[in-house]
């Protein structure tokens, strides 16, 4: 390992390259957001509205609902992690590159499984959960392969920091582009229909063709500019193992922490996704208030998208990031006390949504960082491990923002299609908003005490790694 302070007598013989490489072009930038906004179409259905299709449709158990998602969330991510491994130890690639055909190959059987989640098959309750478990996890592994595979190309597509950052956020944009779209347009189209399942079942048709049309676009509009091609003799370089990838996986502490912090966070703002439409039925008394109410809170997350290039470069990333927590701790405990009225929640959800905005464009940007990191650390350079890893704590995010609302509603005596209980009330109230700040608190914890590569470490190791590979090449 080459110490970090040599690097300053040697500073007039290495070029730092994550200043001077030529910069990404807007149309890729573009692109790669619409690739997110594409996944997010998809994926944020079945975050949104399918607890609520398992319960109030399909007459499934709010309990065995929350295993669903449980064990289909925990599968995929174990595929995440076989995506990872596969990636990495990969010998040879075309001039497609190494992650972008991935995102091809995994369109069309995505949408056979996302349609199937909305189909109410007339079968006995048993069969019908072991069936609609097997369906998840189908679309959980085409999604895994393609989703994290597209979330993998960062480091292929760019070493400059800045365009790392614009990049996270165009992802970041793009993701919420569809989480808005999804959350204001999918019940108003399942509403045109008298009968819920036929309505459900339209709605999903036209988000899933929407958003794997926007995968097919982000596809044919980016490349990676720094990916080994197969059979060049010049251009190969030794893989690791499998073996050698999880042990530099594992020692690379930074990633970990990062790890944790997504755990956190993800499971936070998926349980606020899934209740939502429970708490604007059973609480506030009208579910096509989600359109409205949606379109102006979510807004609030593309101010705070917008902003974030800006203010990295002028407080860093994890100042930024630890903001962006405060913000949103303050939106749910005010929404929590003073809450109640469609009013107050939409500004104090407005609130929460723009710190969320700076915490979830930032979670990829902080990680690109890491692969270097744990390249200068390890020896070992494992950018598909790592993302696939980290997507794998994304997926168990969301496992636990499946079953945790699932089980709790089960246990708060919640009834579908009914006047709740006060009860029942007060439970999903606190899943909306005091689940979420808690999470917050502790992730603001562990990223203020054990996270530590900032912007001027991140331009040593940068610089170590090229007086590195300088010095092998001679």
């Amino acid at each position: 390992m080459l110490p970090l302070g040599g690097l300053h007598t040697m500073e007039n013989k290495m070029v730092d390259q994550s200043h001077n490489e030529s910069r990404l072009p807007f149309r890729e930038k573009f692109a790669y957001g619409v690739g997110d906004f594409g996944y997010n179409f998809v994926l944020n259905i079945t975050t949104l509205y399918l607890l609520k299709f398992l319960t109030d449709v399909a007459g499934i158990n709010a309990a065995w609902a929350g295993v669903i998602f449980l064990v289909a969330k925990v599968f995929t991510g174990f595929t995440d992690l076989g995506t990872g491994i596969f990636l990495d130890t990969r010998k040879k690639f075309g001039p497609r590159g190494k992650f972008r055909p991935m995102i091809l190959w995994t369109i069309v059987p995505l949408f056979i499984f996302n349609m199937l989640l909305f189909c109410n098959f007339d079968l006995d309750n048993t069969t019908k959960t072991v069936l609609f478990i097997l369906c998840f996890m189908g679309f959980g592994l085409f999604f895994s392969l393609g989703n994290a595979s597209y979330g993998a190309m960062v480091p292929s597509m760019t070493k400059n920091i800045q365009d790392r950052a614009e990049l996270a956020a165009w992802r970041q944009g793009g993701a919420n582009t569809g989480l808005l779209l999804a959350t204001v347009g999918f019940m108003p189209i399942a509403l045109l229909f008298d009968s819920q399942e036929t309505g459900y079942l339209v709605a999903a048709l036209v988000y899933t063709s929407i958003g794997l049309a926007a995968a097919f676009f982000c596809y044919f509009n980016v490349k990676e500019h720094h990916t080994v091609i197969g059979d060049d003799p010049e251009q190969v370089v030794e893989k690791p193992t499998v073996k050698e990838g999880l042990k530099a996986v594992l020692k690379n502490n930074q990633l970990l922490v990062l790890a944790i912090a997504n755990l956190l966070t993800l499971s936070a703002f998926n349980v606020k996704l899934s209740v939502q439409v429970f708490y604007a039925q059973y609480v506030i008394g009208d579910v096509s208030m989600i359109a409205y109410m949606s379109f102006v809170s979510m807004g609030c997350i593309y101010l705070g998208v917008l902003s974030v290039p800006a203010l990295v470069r002028r407080f860093g990333k994890k100042p930024v990031y630890l903001a962006g927590l405060c913000l949103w701790i303050a939106g749910d405990v005010a929404n929590y006390l003073f809450g109640g009225t469609v009013t107050s929640y939409v500004v104090f959800t407005s609130l929460a949504f723009f710190g969320t905005s700076f915490v979830n464009s930032l979670n990829w940007a902080f990680v690109s960082d890491t692969v270097e990191y744990g390249e200068w650390k390890t020896g070992t350079r494992t950018e598909g491990l790592v993302y696939c890893g980290m997507t794998f704590f994304r997926k168990c995010s969301q496992a636990i923002a499946g079953f945790v609302p699932g089980f709790a509603l089960a246990m708060v005596g919640y009834m579908p299609n009914v006047e709740q209980t006060d009860g029942a009330k007060a439970g999903i109230t606190g899943l909306i908003f005091i689940y979420p700040a808690t999470l917050a608190v502790v992730t603001a914890l562990v990223m203020a005490l054990f996270y530590s590569l900032n912007e001027a470490r991140y331009k040593e190791i940068i610089a170590a790694l090229t007086a590195r590979r300088a010095a092998t090449q001679n």
